[in-house]
């Protein structure tokens, strides 16, 4: 998905952004002496991670979450410390 088709979606959700990551990379020379395919950016929807390969390092933008739970599955070396966000910040839903 590109990311102007990410933006578009993001731009229908509200957030109350915390201030503070509730997202962490453990060990950025896992990220990048080890994992080779990048799952995480891959797989979420909401782009939070992005490969920088000019520092060789995993980005957070942690304000893109939307609480999907994928990278705490999808990291082969459980390198991801995702928590949810205090109660009252991150995103909100609607329904119906």
């Amino acid at each position: 998905m590109s990311s102007s088709a990410v933006d578009a979606r993001l731009g229908l959700l509200t957030y109350k952004n915390d201030h503070e990551s509730h997202i962490s990379i453990k060990n950025q020379d896992v990220c990048a002496n080890q994992c080779k395919d990048k799952p995480c950016v891959a797989l979420c929807p909401a782009a939070v991670y992005t490969w920088d390969d000019v520092k060789k390092n995993t980005k957070v933008q942690y304000e893109n979450c939307i609480e999907c739970g994928g990278c705490r599955m999808i990291c082969p070396y459980l390198n991801i410390d995702c928590h949810w966000p205090r109660g009252g910040f991150g995103v909100a839903y609607k329904y119906g």
